[in-house]
């Protein structure tokens, strides 16, 4: 070779780095721990906390999210590592403050960690979107709309939530009408000058197209909305326009609390008592304590409003941990109505008239439509009736699958409400042969009323028999505004959060359904239904001389329910009911955690809350909890047999949750000694004990 040529040799590769790093990955999977994967630094150099991760289980692959390093010596591994399949590129990772409460959320709830990291995702892969929907959009397009004038009450209390940055809570206390969704707004458009984001989180039963055009007049094109109406496409497509912060507004329920907002710097929280913030099925969280917690990690402020605060929330206000800030007067000094209590004991039976329907309630019917005025009666309780009975020997269908009465309707089913069983009415009772009749009221017999009595009055019903999308609640609305409905009949679905300004009249057909249920909530829950359906009455156009009127049926007058709600006394029935819980040691002054067990066999569902039972007793008889903590039960629950499953439950009472969650977790980790095919149950600040 001549010594002037040049031989051009290959440069080497660097070698390459086999250097594994083992991950705790957040596996969505029914499993109490995170698995350990691991992956090679050169093949996935950027992996950090918070990445959603493709990994093998078992004969298939699913998604995870990274929580962080495992660290545990390799010797402590007996078990195959498996290795990280991909990094799932379409998001970004969580960031770290969203860890800690998504983690917080399973710790406190005791939820599956891989299961409850799984919520902060959109239900269906950004591929699968398509950019037309034959659907009207989630959030129409609506022309933006002048701001209202505030008030004096509504200056105040703005003011005093924005004299404070960083973390707060604040209790917005006002009368049904005051205007706390003007303050709601006023206090978006701040954030969103700010160059933030804001959350505004309602019960799925109020967010109606009403709420959601109001903002739109507002805010425009920024809003976006998640709510279970929505399809999985129209879902994901929201989702992608909040994290991408195309919108800068997100209303929803509460599953909107998942959806891991950029730059998020304030949660409005709108009738904060609502038991629908509470998921009873699954991860059993409320919403209003989940937000409180991701704000203290964030470090913004949370709003709380309500005419009828939750005894937890006013407490908390009452004792300076809470920022109390009242508007005690309606929007235009409206007067609020006035409320009429009728002793249906002492009231004489017109002939002409249903049995359910008054005098009083008949001449106040009658007066309103001949005013050109709408009405809304109010009722408990969908369908035709609560139940049939036989007239001969008394017997009352029940559902086979659940120990619950089976509810007529339309006369002709009787359906469960629990796992939807239905089966055709017979007027012959299947026990003895005689005549099964209706017994009690429903949504449908007051129609069928109305429409014998009023024949030329425009009747319509709002259940969730009547009402089950979307479009139909829109559709009904719509007609109410329009003036195209004189009476409303309705369950709960029309006392909360609908607007009407031609609703001169609200008639509470019979207020005692709910009084007697075995829940110690009970008294607290009507009087905040009371409360509110009363405040649909006389919001716009009122007088001194002309105000909208409430008139409540009961054979319970003396209830405190009725007497505070009448009196529109928040904080005298307030007073009185925490006086009542204290000694007994409900919230809020102590913690509750219910335990659920259920059984196909009632011995075994038996003999497995027993066995729980003792071993609450033994753990807390060899800590220092047997002083702190109160076990209570086990005992049949009030639904004792749903779905075909016997049901039992205990009842834990604690001073704190921290001993509370370290109880419950020593169960659970016991329950694989239970009786075959037992379902235990972790319920933690339960809503109810049913």
């Amino acid at each position: 070779m001549a010594e002037s040529e040049h031989v051009s040799l290959p440069t080497p590769e660097p070698p390459v780095n086999h250097e594994l790093q083992r991950w705790s990955v957040a596996v969505d999977a029914g499993l109490n721990q995170p698995l350990t994967y691991q992956s090679e630094k050169a093949l996935f150099p950027e992996l950090t906390r918070g990445q959603r991760v493709w990994v093998p289980l078992v004969n298939r692959k699913t998604t995870g999210v990274i929580l962080g390093p495992d660290s545990r010596p390799t010797e402590e591994m007996e078990f195959e590592i498996k290795n990280i399949l991909s990094v799932d590129e379409e998001f970004p990772p969580l960031p770290a403050p969203y860890m800690r409460w998504l983690e917080w959320l399973s710790e406190y709830y005791v939820h599956p960690v891989g299961l409850v990291t799984d919520l902060a995702f959109p239900p269906l892969r950004r591929t699968a979107r398509t950019l037309g929907s034959r659907k009207a959009p989630a959030v129409p397009k609506i022309a933006l709309q002048p701001k209202h004038e505030l008030n004096q009450e509504q200056r105040q209390a703005i003011d005093e939530m924005t004299s404070h940055s960083g973390f707060r809570v604040h209790l917005l206390f006002g009368v049904t009408g005051s205007g706390k969704t003007e303050v709601y707004l006023e206090m978006l458009e701040k954030v969103l000058a700010d160059g933030k984001c804001g959350l505004f989180l309602v019960p799925e039963i109020s967010l109606t197209p009403q709420l959601i055009r109001r903002f739109s007049e507002r805010f425009g094109e920024q809003v976006a909305t998640l709510h279970s109406q929505l399809t999985n496409r129209e879902r994901t497509e929201q989702w992608w326009s909040i994290f991408e912060g195309r919108r800068k507004i997100l209303i929803g329920a509460r599953s909107a609390l998942f959806c891991p907002i950029p730059n998020l710097g304030l949660i409005i929280i709108d009738e904060e008592h609502e038991s629908s913030f509470k998921q009873e099925e699954k991860l059993k969280y409320h919403a209003r304590d989940a937000a409180i917690v991701l704000a203290k990690d964030f470090d913004f402020p949370v709003i709380l409003g309500s005419a009828t605060p939750s005894l937890e929330t006013w407490k908390n206000a009452i004792d300076g941990k809470y920022h109390l800030h009242r508007l005690k007067k309606r929007i235009g000094d409206q007067p609020l109505p006035t409320i009429s209590v009728l002793d249906l004991r002492k009231t004489e039976k017109a002939q002409h008239l249903p049995g359910w329907m008054s005098r009083e309630l008949h001449l106040n019917l009658l007066e309103t439509l001949n005013q050109g005025q709408q009405a809304a009666l109010f009722l408990n309780r969908r369908g035709y009736s609560s139940a049939v009975v036989c007239v001969q020997c008394g017997d009352s269908p029940l559902c086979p699958n659940c120990d619950i009465h089976l509810s007529l309707h339309g006369k002709r089913h009787l359906v469960c409400h629990y796992c939807d069983y239905s089966e055709p009415y017979k007027e012959d009772c299947r026990k003895c042969g005689g005549s099964s009749l209706p017994s009690g009221l429903g949504t449908e017999q007051i129609e069928e009323g109305l429409a014998r009595l009023f024949p030329e009055a425009r009747l319509a019903r709002a259940d969730r028999d009547e009402i089950q999308s979307r479009d139909q609640l829109e559709e009904l609305i719509g007609r109410m505004e329009k003036g195209d409905i004189d009476i409303l009949i309705g369950t709960q679905m029309i006392a909360k959060g609908l607007d009407f300004p031609r609703l001169r009249f609200a008639g509470l057909v019979l207020a005692d359904i709910g009084f007697n249920l075995p829940e110690f909530r009970a008294t607290e829950r009507s009087f905040q239904l009371l409360t509110q359906m009363s405040g649909r009455a006389g919001r716009h156009g009122a007088t001194a001389d002309n105000p909208g009127r409430v008139l409540i049926q009961t054979y319970n007058p003396e209830h405190p329910s009725i007497e505070f709600a009448a009196r529109g006394d928040y904080e005298g029935f307030a007073a009185l009911e925490l006086t009542h819980r204290k000694p007994l040691g409900y919230p809020p002054f102590q913690r509750l955690a219910v335990l659920r067990v259920q059984n196909l066999h009632r011995n075994r569902a038996w003999a497995s809350a027993l066995q729980i039972q003792r071993q609450l007793s033994e753990i807390t008889q060899k800590t220092s909890l047997q002083q702190r903590c109160e076990i209570l039960g086990p005992a049949e629950a009030p639904l004792a047999r749903l779905k075909r499953a016997y049901r039992f439950h205990i009842l834990i009472k604690a001073e704190n949750s921290k001993s509370l969650l370290w109880l419950c977790q020593r169960v659970l980790d016991r329950q694989k000694s239970l009786s075959p095919g037992t379902n235990l149950s972790v319920d933690i600040d339960p809503l109810h004990l049913l």
